[in-house]
């Protein structure tokens, strides 16, 4: 913080902004409360940056999203958004008012404990939204069926077969109530659940298009070389985590989604936990889903050629290394008495480190592009060669 005269701590609500500033020396000077509004903040930013020059500001992740951390950097400040599970806390304080939130933060980050969170740019927030919009809507969907299900149960109307395929489709239009208070029940059901499918197909395909123009574009293609992971699964975690190049190891991406186990030692005791579940909860429930495939027997479907054919060599030796260690996991867990979900659970966090090694591949691919000649910067086509 040498180049920093003063470090800003923002205490963030929907319609106040409380703050309070240390100077170098570890002067406080509270500052107070002001409106939640660019004006408002471009007043106070600019009057403590004409007194004290640059300036290091924070404020905590939360419901009220990275536009003012985008105004902050705009006027040529420093501005950090930290984690709030990752703040320091002391045990035994029980007071927490806005004034102290911003007193504490202030401190926190001119000693350097504070930990910031990854800001996307604005389209990449926007892409991340759609991804988010199309999960809700997913859960929408999921939620009229399990009604619907719940009703005919209740009517004793039960399908002898599989669930929500076309031929359930078509039982379904044929189910008729002698009640007519029923057949309304009914259809306003099963017209939920026909409308939840086709905005569900449309904010799909909405994705599909966004992938053009995105600067993340080439990532999500080639996470698609793994298997399990297709376009909703592998733009989810693009749009969650980025550029995962920022993590100098595999072990970092796997700690940060929440898939390692925790540990509550003590002493000569060492006592190992569930997993953290800390992190991006997104990303872990495709990682868990995607790792279920891993059960079968590695092989490059008619499909996953189709899905690799466009990324590198480099990049499909990796998915199917992927196939092969991951296949062979769960099979090892699976001879060891494990249950199905732990064993399940330890092949999505080694899949994530995969993840990261695509990215990486993926960045280094684009590197050695840009410092090619312009006549060779084009991407060999090198047809997928099954069982290899």
């Amino acid at each position: 913080m040498s180049e920093f005269t003063a470090c800003v701590g923002l205490d963030v609500h929907k319609d106040s902004i409380s703050a309070a500033l240390v100077l170098s020396g570890g002067e406080l000077m509270e500052i107070g409360k002001i409106a939640n509004t660019p004006k408002a903040v471009g007043d106070l930013v600019g009057g403590l940056g004409r007194r004290h020059g640059r300036l290091s500001l924070v404020y905590e992740a939360g419901p009220c999203g990275y536009g003012l951390y985008r105004q902050l950097i705009a006027m040529g400040h420093q501005c950090m958004v930290t984690a709030p599970s990752l703040i320091p806390r002391r045990p035994g304080d029980r007071v927490k008012t806005d004034r102290r939130d911003a007193v504490a933060l202030a401190r926190l980050l001119r000693l350097g404990e504070l930990t910031g969170v990854w800001v996307p740019d604005e389209h990449h927030e926007a892409i991340r939204d759609l991804v988010r919009c199309r999960e809700d809507v997913k859960q929408a969907e999921r939620r009229c069926r399990q009604r619907m299900c719940g009703f005919l149960l209740r009517q004793g109307r039960v399908y002898d077969g599989s669930h929500w395929t076309q031929d359930h489709g078509r039982w379904l239009q044929g189910q008729r109530f002698d009640q007519a208070a029923h057949q309304v029940v009914f259809d306003n059901y099963l017209h939920a659940i026909i409308e939840a499918q086709r905005r569900v197909e449309v904010l799909e395909q909405e994705m599909a298009n966004s992938l053009d123009g995105w600067s993340l574009a080439c990532l999500v293609k080639a996470y698609m070389a793994m298997r399990g992971v297709k376009l909703i699964t592998a733009m989810t975690l693009a749009a969650e985590l980025g550029d995962l190049t920022r993590f100098p190891s595999a072990k970092e991406v796997m700690s940060f989604v929440g898939l390692v186990p925790g540990e509550a030692s003590s002493g000569s005791r060492r006592r190992l936990l569930g997993i953290t579940k800390s992190g991006n909860g997104h990303v872990r429930r495709v990682l868990v889903e995607s790792a279920w495939t891993y059960r079968h027997r590695p092989a490059w479907s008619l499909a996953l050629r189709r899905r690799a054919k466009d990324t590198t060599e480099a990049v499909r030796t990796i998915a199917w290394k992927a196939q092969q260690r991951l296949h062979k996991r769960y099979n090892r867990l699976i001879a060891s008495s494990k249950a199905p979900q732990l064993a399940i659970t330890a092949v999505a966090r080694e899949e994530i480190g995969f993840v990261w090694a695509i990215a990486c591949q993926v960045a280094r691919d684009q590197a050695a592009l840009q410092k090619a000649p312009c006549s060779d910067k084009r991407q060999p086509s090198v047809p997928v060669q099954a069982g290899t």
